[in-house]
């Protein structure tokens, strides 16, 4: 975050790991930003990208600075992933977390009916997926504490950038262009990554948000915001499967309207190369816009 972000503050905040689930002898970890003051304030339970493999609960700190700095409690994950967490244990981790937070609300500065989700790229898709099947027994797997009150990983808002909404679509496209006479180099990434957390294309068709919506499933629509930088041609390619004419931003955010939710569409212009993360201090005002979503859906 550059010095004129920084100066613009509205709060100043604290930041704490907590360990808010175990498998074993291993702890998962939540990055917590807390603004400092009475609150309540809104919070969002955020997600790393990385292609469900990569990154932690650090990743993105620049986004999570200046969120908390302006009065949101940020609640960043690690969760099982790869190999380690193959769809859908990441979901069962993911669903807990939000029940979590909920539970320890009022510890966290919030309360249960301010909690959203966030996410980017892979992240974005799990934000998207928790929030859309917040009952699933699969992801419900895990009790809280013996005694706690009932809680539910329903979510306010769901806060996008760039997500992988369609997980079959882009693995798809990773192999055709891996496929062309001159491939470019990063499709062999993409695809090893994909089939380490899908396992193959029957889960990659079954946990996607774009495809239940196009089945007409029956899931929870929350108000919900997708942040696109323009020709990213890993997240908005054209699904050469899909019959219409759209990229994936405009193909799901029709399918979310139809299907009854509401959804804002936020392009931005970006230098972004194929395979690299993006410099999220050069994405336009999109900080901004998150800010205003989360102000006009969680009001304390």
């Amino acid at each position: 975050m550059d010095a004129k972000a920084a100066a613009a503050r509205t709060h100043e905040f604290d930041v704490e790991d907590i360990e808010y689930l175990r498998h074993g002898d291993k702890p998962l970890l939540a990055k917590v930003y807390k603004p400092r003051g009475e609150g309540p304030f809104p919070a969002l339970v955020d997600l790393h990208g990385g292609a469900w493999c990569l990154a932690d609960r650090n990743s993105d700190k620049v986004r999570h600075e200046f969120l908390a700095g302006h009065g949101i409690v940020i609640v960043s994950l690690d969760w099982r992933t790869a190999k380690e967490g193959a769809y859908p244990k990441a979901l069962a981790d993911i669903n807990y977390a939000i029940r979590w937070v909920k539970l320890h609300a009022k510890e966290l500065k919030t309360r249960a009916d301010l909690v959203g989700i966030s996410g980017q790229s892979s992240g974005g898709h799990l934000a998207m997926l928790a929030a859309m099947r917040p009952h699933d027994p699969r992801f419900t797997s895990i009790p809280l504490p013996a005694g706690s009150p009932p809680v539910d990983a329903t979510v306010k808002v769901a806060v996008l950038s760039w997500p992988v909404i369609n997980p079959l679509g882009r693995f798809r496209f990773a192999k055709r262009q891996a496929a062309l006479a001159s491939p470019p180099e990063w499709p062999a990434g993409i695809i090893d990554k994909h089939l380490q957390f899908w396992g193959g294309e029957e889960n990659m068709t079954e946990g996607n948000p774009m495809l239940i919506l196009e089945r007409g499933e029956k899931v929870t629509l929350p108000p919900a915001i997708w942040h696109q930088g323009r020709g990213d041609i890993l997240h908005d390619y054209k699904d050469e499967d899909y019959k219409g004419t759209e990229t994936e931003a405009p193909r799901f955010a029709a399918n979310y309207k139809k299907a009854g939710g509401t959804i804002e569409q936020c392009y931005f212009e970006t230098d972004r190369k194929p395979g690299h993360s993006p410099d999220l201090t050069k994405i336009g005002d999109t900080f901004d816009k998150m800010l205003a979503f989360v102000g006009k859906h969680l009001k304390a």
